[in-house]
């Protein structure tokens, strides 16, 4: 299959690989000072990865230099540690990301649940530099690790009246600080059609950098929808449901003016509070020109096909 690249980001716009590592070797040099102790519970996190063997190179990654590791893992939407862009790195030593289990069931003829490490075992790592592209007009180039989700739900035999699947991150106040508060409907819920969710761009993510996933990145199993805004890309997924209707799902249900149950990156729907026209990519700097969105960021030769038919400025 022809695979269609976005545009390349230009040098400029990009960290250069060697800061991420001299920042590290920088921050890991810090924690030796007693006013170190508050970066220490960020950096832990990051730090802890191991490296996940046999990872191979996906021909369905971009040709575009990734973003840093270092503004990778310190600037996340994840509302379960934190509403604002540092918190999650910081409260991402109370996810405990081990053991863990994966119910899926519903509309399927083989319900059953599945451990993080039996996935990591049968399901073969491959590395996908991908652009996750965020409402509030910034973007990241993140060179995943994970596998094709369709891989894993073909297991659980789904049903021919399966519609749509729907995710479900966990829910636990202890590992997750900011569920203590009602700032959201707990836990948090995303969902998909069937069709998306099978087609090979979408994958369950297990790490980054070829390291296994950060807490704060949505550790140890998130969802990642290249095509899609990133707040479809549900992290930490403790169940996976097939249903015959359209699942709720967290912002939409929120606040549905602003947040479709479809997603799709559209320059032409903007949010109601801002313009999607445009976007930055991170680590490129407050003065960096912005780039054009891409409709389906990018990924519309691969994906667009889904939608034939379908008003996307109503079905946004």
């Amino acid at each position: 299959m022809l695979i269609r690249k976005p545009d390349p980001i230009t040098a400029a716009e990009i960290t250069d690989p060697e800061l991420w590592k001299q920042r590290r070797h920088f921050l890991r040099a810090s924690l030796v000072s007693a006013g170190g102790l508050l970066l220490a519970s960020q950096v832990a996190a990051r730090q802890a990865g191991e490296t996940i063997p046999g990872v191979s190179k996906s021909p369905f990654s971009t040709e575009e230099k990734p973003t840093s590791f270092e503004d990778i893992t310190s600037y996340n939407n994840f509302y379960e540690l934190g509403s604002d862009k540092q918190a999650p790195a910081k409260n991402a030593h109370f996810l405990k990301p081990r053991p863990w289990t994966i119910k899926v069931d519903g509309a399927c003829n083989a319900p059953g649940e599945i451990g993080i490490e039996d996935i990591l075992k049968r399901f073969p790592q491959e590395e996908r530099i991908y652009r996750l592209r965020c409402v509030e007009a910034w973007a990241m180039v993140i060179p995943w690790v994970g596998f094709p989700l369709g891989a894993l739900l073909q297991r659980f035999e789904p049903r021919a009246s399966a519609k749509y699947v729907a995710f479900t991150s966990l829910y636990d106040p202890e590992q997750m600080p900011e569920q203590r508060r009602p700032i959201l409907d707990w836990p948090y819920r995303e969902g998909l059609r069937l069709d998306e969710a099978m087609h090979p761009l979408c994958i369950l993510a297990t790490g980054l950098y070829g390291e296994i996933l950060p807490n704060q990145n949505g550790a140890p199993l998130r969802l990642v929808v290249p095509w899609k805004y990133g707040f479809k890309s549900i992290k930490s997924i403790v169940a996976i449901r097939f249903t015959e209707q359209q699942p709720l799902t967290t912002w939409s249900q929120l606040s549905p003016d602003e947040y479709g149950f479809y997603a799709n990156v559209n320059p032409a729907v903007d949010h109601p509070r801002w313009s999607q026209k445009s976007h930055r990519v991170i680590g490129a700097g407050l003065f960096a020109p912005k780039r054009p969105t891409q409709p389906f960021n990018g990924y519309a030769e691969q994906v667009a096909g889904l939608y034939a038919g379908l008003d996307l400025q109503r079905n946004f």
